[in-house]
């Protein structure tokens, strides 16, 4: 095996690790609701919503995937010896930024820490804004405001509908009517979920590809082994848990009965299913939290913290630059190594 070769499958392998290290940070958005209305442990969470992560493959397409490796960043203006470095650093940037926030408990966004660093490398390597295509950022930006507000929208409208529905029932046999229903909301969710995130690094290893010029058309057609691969490593990172972050997410944004984390799993599973298949890299983690604000606001204005969704919300702002920075940074240092 040559030295280049080496590389490749090494740049191949972090973009894996990547995906793990997305699911383990995202684990949350698929479970933090079922948790924190004890409908199950969770240990039965986590392996319900791998379990669902893995098989979405088998429901969606690969639109946000190639959205990620042909729509934001031309890689044919960058030198050749550097393009394989763009996705790697574009890589280490997005996970720096991933363990930064799941240690202090903020729910990022994963796709935009990925994207943040993807374009935080290519702008080191070739430092001018042609290297950015304009139609997949425009996009993309936009569905950092357009997704949660669609979500807390679905979910205000969900929990309003229900709750005229159920206006005869008592609150025992809607609590034990949603308590089933909320194991096919995140059923849903976490299809969703999967089908969204495990996509974003199919793209990049897409990429890798295309640049290495072993599958010159791998951004057209995704290969089916990058497909099951990336879906196994968000799944598998799913079950290993972020225990941090469910407890911001289903506890201290507001406190959440069944019927409320079915409405809000809804919301965010009908979203996540738009955006995917519109091919648009939209945040798993900014439509279950504009869910959950629009479940919580429908019982009274102050229900929801607003002090911890503040933080949330100025965690969402921050990750595309400071994802961009550590991937630049991570640029600057290799190619100092190696005397570029």
């Amino acid at each position: 095996m040559t030295a280049y070769m080496a590389f490749v499958i090494f740049i191949i392998a972090v973009a894996l690790a990547f995906d793990y290290v997305n699911g383990w940070h995202d684990s949350a958005n698929s479970i933090a609701t079922v948790v924190s209305t004890r409908v199950l442990t969770p240990m039965a969470a986590v392996a319900w919503a791998a379990f669902f992560n893995f098989i979405a493959f088998a429901f969606f397409g690969t639109r946000v995937a190639k959205t990620i490796g042909g729509d934001l960043i031309d890689l044919k203006l960058i030198d050749k010896d550097w393009q394989l470095l763009v996705p790697l650093c574009g890589l280490l940037g997005a996970i720096i930024w991933d363990v930064i926030t799941w240690y202090y408990g903020l729910p990022s966004s994963s796709s935009h820490a990925l994207v943040g660093g993807y374009a935080g490398a290519a702008l080191m390597a070739y430092p001018h804004l042609e290297v950015l295509k304009a139609s997949g950022w425009i996009k993309t930006l936009a569905f950092i405001f357009i997704s949660p507000l669609v979500g807390m929208l679905l979910g205000l409208l969900f929990m309003v509908a229900i709750s005229w529905i159920f206006r005869h029932r008592s609150p025992d046999k809607v609590d034990k009517v949603f308590r089933k229903g909320q194991l096919v909301s995140a059923a849903l969710y976490s299809l969703g979920h999967g089908g969204a995130d495990a996509q974003k690094t199919m793209g990049i290893i897409a990429a890798v590809l295309v640049a290495s010029n072993l599958n010159p058309e791998a951004t057209q057609e995704i290969p089916l082994w990058v497909v099951l691969s990336c879906h196994a490593a968000i799944a598998i990172g799913t079950m290993s848990g972020g225990w941090r972050i469910v407890y911001t997410m289903g506890q201290r944004i507001t406190k959440l009965k069944p019927v409320g984390g079915f409405a809000a799993e809804t919301a965010g599973a009908a979203t996540l299913f738009m955006a995917v298949y519109g091919g648009i890299p939209v945040s798993t983690t900014h439509t279950i939290t504009g869910a959950i604000v629009g479940v919580g606001s429908t019982r009274r204005f102050s229900a929801v913290r607003w002090g911890v969704a503040r933080r949330v919300v100025w965690a969402w702002f921050l990750t595309i630059p400071a994802s961009a920075a550590m991937a630049a940074l991570s640029f600057f240092i290799i190619r100092l190594i190696r005397g570029g």
